[in-house]
């Protein structure tokens, strides 16, 4: 949204790729010409503009209206190492549990690994023998290729959550219908965002944790989460607005609330207790 010139450097770099992928644009409602200078640059771009902004579910917007068995993202400042799409699916290819990559990112001009490389490596879920790489519950959505019919088949990225953080609930969802997430870090992503952070990313992303909680794990939980972000907002300002941000949302997310089933939780603990 409104990312134009950081959008066409990212169009430049996959369409040099070897692969030479298909490329859909979701254009999240922008005012800044993003759709015009697509159509001029990169004709060849399948350009989705639902006209208003869908946040983290433009991806599944996106995915459904391409027709490839494999959808790899990339945000408006993020793409792909060349082979990078080839390995991913000679994996899900080679898998067929396998429902979604989580890549090795490499951010910025220095290509200096991202420090979630490293928890992603060490997940204390462990390997699973028919997967090729140790089992996650999280990975940034601009570095992951996923199949997509296991994506569709559990809805995508949840419509509720805006952007950051909002990769977590689709792990959740894909482990809770059977689906592999596995860390495979011969897949690279390269990511070049901006310096400073985005307005409000911080809130998004602690709203999106609770709700997260809220959609899919056990009332205690949930509930526990929401008193520790009522309490951090005494004092923190992000947390005010989370919360606030919460709260709107929450009967949209108490009527579309799902718990995981046991072993998923598990899960879900496990990984807490290690971070």
């Amino acid at each position: 949204m409104n990312r134009r010139a950081s959008l066409l450097r990212t169009l430049d770099r996959l369409a040099a790729l070897p692969e030479r992928p298909p490329v859909a644009v979701v254009d999240n409602g922008s005012t800044d010409g993003t759709a015009q200078a697509v159509r001029a640059r990169h004709p060849a771009v399948l350009l989705v503009t639902p006209g208003r902004n869908l946040a983290a579910a433009g991806r599944t917007y996106g995915a459904a209206a391409l027709g490839t068995p494999y959808i790899a993202f990339s945000d408006d400042d993020s793409w792909w190492e060349p082979g990078a799409l080839d390995r991913a699916a000679d994996l899900l290819d080679s898998h067929p549990r396998l429902g979604l990559v989580a890549a090795a990112t490499l951010v910025g001009r220095q290509a200096s690994p991202d420090p979630l490389n490293e928890a992603l490596r060490n997940s204390p879920l462990g390997q699973e023998p028919d997967l090729p790489g140790r089992s996650v519950l999280g990975f940034l959505a601009c570095a992951a290729v996923v199949r997509r019919s296991a994506f569709l088949e559990v809805g995508g990225f949840h419509p509720l959550l805006g952007v950051g953080g909002e990769e977590q609930l689709l792990a959740i969802d894909l482990d809770a219908h059977g689906w592999g997430v596995a860390h495979c870090p011969a897949v690279v992503a390269r990511h070049d965002p901006d310096e400073e952070e985005r307005p409000g990313r911080a809130a998004r992303t602690r709203c999106n944790e609770l709700l997260t909680a809220w959609l899919r794990r056990p009332l205690r939980q949930a509930l526990a989460r929401s008193v520790r972000l009522a309490l951090d907002s005494r004092g923190d300002p992000q947390a005010r607005l989370a919360l606030a941000d919460t709260a709107r949302r929450l009967p949209a997310a108490l009527a579309r609330r799902r718990r995981v089933p046991s072993r998923v939780e598990r899960r879900i603990r496990l990984l807490e207790r290690s971070s």
